[in-house]
């Protein structure tokens, strides 16, 4: 079905085929016809199914056939988890409604406060903000909620792991009950079930695919390697020219730069990102990459929801996410919009317990691969917590371990 028949407008439409796409994903198949209904919606998809416009969308269409802005006024409120997320929605507002007369901003710490303030006293029709500094507004008083209609909560598992909730639960205070309301998500718990309940009027449920598996465009490895070679394995496998935009995972601050010396240091332009970095680094280093002018970009976990590149053909875990939804987050960077992906897991002896949850969460059991053309030391598979292996160190049966080293015997 083309944008067309949602009844969007024509300044929409244009828009929307302006950026190079001409049929909708499943996501914003069922979403966008119940949005511009009014209806509140609950929608769960997959990391990189297209949920951005899927609420994007239905906003542009509402709020251009209204008055403008007054001074002061929001009159629809999108909050997300990082920075990061943040801007790429203000992008996408802007690419789509490019030959609308709607203003937008994005609202989040770590920049100069002043600029926004400005912005805002003329009036913006859509505000993309992180809590801590809508809160921050909040308390100057130089946002006003009072004339919201439209409250979406984007990455809304996302706000629950870093915290947010409290913060998201005063600001949904501050906003009309009258409202229509719509939650995103990869995954639904049972804690975003409850804050929907009391934010929600009767919302449709929207589910796409089964939450707990990366889509079906990504291949996944798993490289079992010792943690004092995953340097090697990491350089000798970027010697694939198949690698051309790769994102690298790691688990800490200090890791991700120190895996950014070592690949500047081997002639691969590269560069960190990470919340150690100042809000201007960043932007310059996620807009490098999108521009290609860096092969690699290096990443902690404050990346994998926050960024949104079309084109990166690899993702490598250099440290196994210690969370589950994580690695279905990071590794849903590549793979987007049905474009194929693959997504590489370097697994050290010291993190088998977390890959056998990530196997179990995502009802798959791994076969590690090894690397052709690279020699290093080998580690015996871990066994999965699925239940179906039979070896003698199943982690089911409480045998012992396979790397727990045998005791010393005496001479």
């Amino acid at each position: 079905m083309p944008f067309n028949n949602f009844g969007l407008n024509d300044p929409l439409v244009r828009g929307i085929l302006a950026t190079g796409f001409t049929a909708p994903t499943e996501i914003q198949s069922q979403a966008i016809p119940a949005a511009i209904a009014g209806k509140d919606i609950i929608g769960c998809a997959q990391t990189g199914t297209g949920k951005t416009a899927a609420f994007v969308l239905p906003i542009l269409n509402r709020l251009s056939h209204e008055h403008p802005t007054k001074r002061n006024v929001v009159r629809s409120l999108i909050l997300t988890p990082t920075r990061e997320l943040a801007v790429q929605i203000e992008q996408a507002i802007r690419s789509y409604g490019r030959f609308l007369h709607l203003r937008t901003l994005a609202v989040y710490g770590g920049v100069n406060i002043r600029g926004q303030l400005n912005t805002l006293r003329q009036g913006v029709d859509i505000i993309v903000a992180t809590p801590g500094r809508l809160l921050d507004h909040m308390q100057r008083r130089t946002i006003d909620l009072k004339h919201v209609e439209i409250l979406i909560l984007d990455e809304a598992d996302r706000m629950f792991d870093m915290g947010f909730i409290r913060d998201v639960r005063r600001i949904i205070a501050a906003v009309p009950t009258h409202r229509q309301t719509m939650m995103f998500s990869a995954t639904v718990t049972p804690e975003i079930s409850n804050l929907a309940a009391g934010v929600q009027k009767s919302p449709v449920m929207i589910q796409i695919g089964k939450p707990r598996n990366p889509i079906d465009t990504i291949s996944q490895h798993i490289y079992m390697v010792e943690r004092e070679n995953k340097i090697a394995l990491l350089l000798r496998l970027l010697q694939d020219g198949q690698l051309s935009s790769v994102l690298v995972f790691s688990r800490t601050k200090h890791g991700a730069d120190k895996i950014n010396r070592y690949l500047e240091r081997a002639g691969i332009v590269s560069v960190a990102i990470h919340s150690g970095r100042t809000q201007s680094q960043r932007e310059r280093a996620l807009d490098g990459f999108k521009r290609g002018r860096y092969r690699v970009m290096v990443a902690t976990d404050i990346a994998a929801r926050g960024i949104d590149i079309s084109g990166i053909s690899h993702v490598i875990n250099f440290d196994v996410p210690g969370i589950p939804e994580d690695y279905i987050h990071r590794i849903g960077r590549t793979g987007r919009a049905e474009a194929a992906g693959d997504a590489i897991t370097f697994v050290s002896r010291d993190e088998h317990k977390q890959l056998r949850l990530i196997e179990r969460f995502i009802s798959r059991e791994f076969t590690p691969v090894e690397c052709p053309g690279y020699t290093y030391t080998k580690l015996v598979t871990p066994k999965p917590l699925l239940g179906l292996h039979r070896g003698r160190f199943s982690a089911m049966g409480g045998r012992r371990h396979p790397f727990r080293r045998r005791p010393r015997q005496r001479r």
